[in-house]
Formats: C-alpha cells, structure tokens, sequence
C-alpha cells in the first residue's frame, strides 16, 4: 500500500480508502450493500491488513449504523487508533420529523458530530467533512461551527463534498478572511468514464493544494466490465437496482472497450485498470472503495502499486477526453501566448 498527504496538510493517508456505505441496510441503504455486523469487521480487517490507514463513512448512512459498524468493528479488532484515519460526513436527513436534523447550522453540527463520536466510539474525528451544499445556512455560520469543532479537539481536520467550484473557493475566502480553519479535501466524483470535475474543481484542487478524495470510482460497478451497453448487469449489482451516478453510458462503454485489452494485457481486472487510471493522477489523495465481499476488495486492494504505461494512459486519455467547452478552449489558446519566451537575436 501506498500512502500519500492530504493535500497541503501533513497527514499520510493511504491511497485506497475504504468506504463503508455497503455497512448496514436501513431503509434506502439497502440497496448499497446490506451488510451485518460480522460482513463489515472482516471486511475492515481485510482493508487494515492490506495497510488501509484511511476509512471513510457518514452519519446518513443507514441512518447511523454504518457508524455504529464502523466504531464496532474498530473497538473489536482492538486496531490501534493512532494508525487510522476516520472520515464521516454531516449534512444529509437524519430524521423525517425533525425539523432542524438535517443541513448544515450551528445546531445540526454540533448535534450531529456527538452523535457520530458516539456511534463512532471515538474520542474526535480525524476528518469530518460537509456532506454538500445547504443553501439555506450562512456560510459564515458554518464554517465558524467547523472552526469551533477543530478548536473543541473534536475534529483534527475538516473537508467538504459535492460542491461547484464557486461554493469551495468562497468558503477558503472566508476562512481565510475569519483565520478559521481551512478545508483540507474535497471529495467528488471522478472516473475515466466522468471527468467533468477537471472543468473547474480539478484546477481549484490543484491551484488551492486540497487534497482530492474520489467516491465511486467505478462509476457504481459500471466500470467494472461486468456490464454491456443493453444489457442491465449481472444479478444483485447495484446499478441494477440503483442507477447511479449519472453518467453518459455510450461513453462510458467505450471506456470499457479500451480497457479490457489494457486488463488481459496484464492479467487484471477492468476494474483494476479504472483504479489504476485514476491513482495515475496527480491531484488524486485517496481513492475510496466499497465492496460487499472479500474478493471484490481484494480486487480493488491489487489496484496500489499498479501502475499503467504511458501509451496505455494516452490510450484512456484519448477516449475519456472531455468535449472542448467555453471557456475552457479559449483558456487553452490564451495559454499560447506565453509558452514560449520571446528570442532575442
């Protein structure tokens, strides 16, 4: 396993993260994973084994039994807690009657992160992270109440998730402004098949050095090769109950079919080569994989360490490419004018 810094922090986490939204089966949830008690500490000391150090959760969750699994299986294995990184997540509804469980104000927060410890059976959070957007609370509001959590020692470092490049570069201003805390990490969506974030978040990531954490790497299993354009995917696959995220499919097939022989060639999975593609990017901190049996993370484990050749990468590069936009090809034309220094003779 490799481990890398979480964006301009000092923090090594390991390159593969392990998600736990397949822990528990509440409702909605179901559908992610469904797995018990038992099913979620092998696979958490499958992941500790293989040097995972980074694991990443929510309150929302299977309404808070994802955590309730995570901390479970953390306090059975008796893993030390100074080697691991726990991630969780607030914003998401925690309750249909409740008026204020849900969003992101002062109240919810400090509500939700006790909660959460709680669950969690921890004493602080190593990454608490907002789980999207609330365009109704102040963002002076809540980062002022993220400042206040790092400053408590309940929180060691915040993040955000799911958020347009706009939102994310104001909030650094007025943290900035405010000498609060900063974000270290952004966590979005990004495969070979969605590559939307280089648009405007991916220049961000990099220009403001956060850390980038990648959720659904395989696009929910659609890049795992186990799906064809037609056909709706083996028996008990999640997309064939959940079809998300969205993604343009006829792309995401083509995806698919420059990347088997790229697999064969080296004697992996498809999935394993979508991994590899994305652990190839520079901005990439941790890629956060899910899986609902041992084999499928074992799989995604063999992904550290693979790396793809540079003809392979161009081949992906070329047929994941992005359709040129406004204002994206005139910033591209205007990057001309100074590539090259004036020659005097």
């Amino acid at each position: 396993m490799r481990y890398r810094l979480l964006g301009s922090t000092g923090l090594y986490v390991s390159e593969l993260c392990l998600g736990t939204m397949t822990f528990g089966g509440q409702g909605f949830w179901k559908v992610m994973g469904g797995l018990g008690q038992d099913a979620a500490t092998a696979l958490v000391r499958q992941a500790f084994d293989a040097g995972v150090n980074f694991i990443d959760t929510a309150n929302v969750y299977s309404q808070g039994e994802s955590e309730t699994f995570t901390g479970n299986a953390i306090k059975g294995l008796g893993l030390p807690r100074e080697e691991l990184v726990v991630a969780t997540k607030a914003t998401g509804v925690m309750s249909e009657t409740g008026a204020n469980a849900r969003g992101q104000s002062r109240y919810h927060l400090m509500y939700q992160i006790d909660a959460s410890l709680k669950r969690l059976q921890l004493d602080h959070i190593d990454l608490y992270q907002l789980h999207g957007f609330d365009p109704l609370t102040p963002l002076e509001e809540v980062l002022s109440t993220l400042n206040d959590l790092v400053r408590s020692g309940k929180v060691r470092y915040i993040g955000l998730c799911n958020m347009a490049a706009w939102q994310i570069m104001k909030a650094l201003a007025i943290s900035e402004r405010h000498h609060w805390a900063r974000f270290a990490s952004v966590q979005a969506y990004y495969t070979v098949a969605g590559r939307d974030l280089e648009r405007e978040v991916l220049p961000l990531v990099r220009d403001q050095r956060l850390g980038l954490m990648v959720w659904s790497p395989l696009a929910g299993g659609l890049l795992s090769g186990k799906f064809s354009p037609g056909d709706k995917g083996p028996e008990g696959a999640r997309r064939v109950g959940f079809d998300f995220p969205v993604v343009d499919k006829a792309r995401a097939f083509r995806c698919v079919d420059a990347m088997r022989p790229i697999a064969q060639r080296h004697h992996v999975s498809v999935a394993r080569v979508a991994l590899a593609w994305l652990l190839s990017r520079p901005q990439v901190s941790s890629v956060i994989i899910g899986a609902r049996t041992a084999a499928q993370l074992e799989d995604n484990l063999g992904a550290s360490g693979f790396e793809l050749g540079a003809e392979e990468l161009a081949t992906l590069e070329q047929v994941s490419a992005l359709p040129l936009e406004y204002p994206g090809w005139m910033l591209a034309l205007q990057g001309q004018y100074r590539a090259k220094p004036p020659v005097k003779n």
